[in-house]
């Protein structure tokens, strides 16, 4: 099973059973420090396994993201360890 934005694409591919979620990219389980919000998401995509009979099946999650995903802060407050580990090599490939 998986969690999705874009469950026509992860169908397509041979996901046996899909949570679709009208989420943005990148906040497939909700907004940053929102954990009760989070925690729902969780359970209901976790439901689909006991809902899903057969392969191909697509269970659209019953959650509406709470603002205009164009105006979504995107970056959390501090940089993920990868990409800090990574920053200075980052910054090299960017120069090309």
């Amino acid at each position: 099973m998986l969690l999705s934005p874009t469950w026509e694409f992860t169908r397509a591919e041979g996901i046996p059973r899909v949570a679709a979620i009208e989420y943005p990219y990148g906040r497939p389980v909700g907004q940053i420090g929102d954990r009760e919000g989070q925690r729902k998401v969780l359970l209901e995509a976790v439901s689909v396994f006991e809902k899903a009979k057969r392969p191909g099946e697509v269970f659209h999650l019953p959650f509406t993201w709470p603002e205009d995903p164009r105006k979504t802060d995107w970056q959390p407050p501090e940089m993920s360890p990868l990409i800090k580990f990574y920053l200075e090599e980052i910054r090299q490939a960017r120069k090309g």
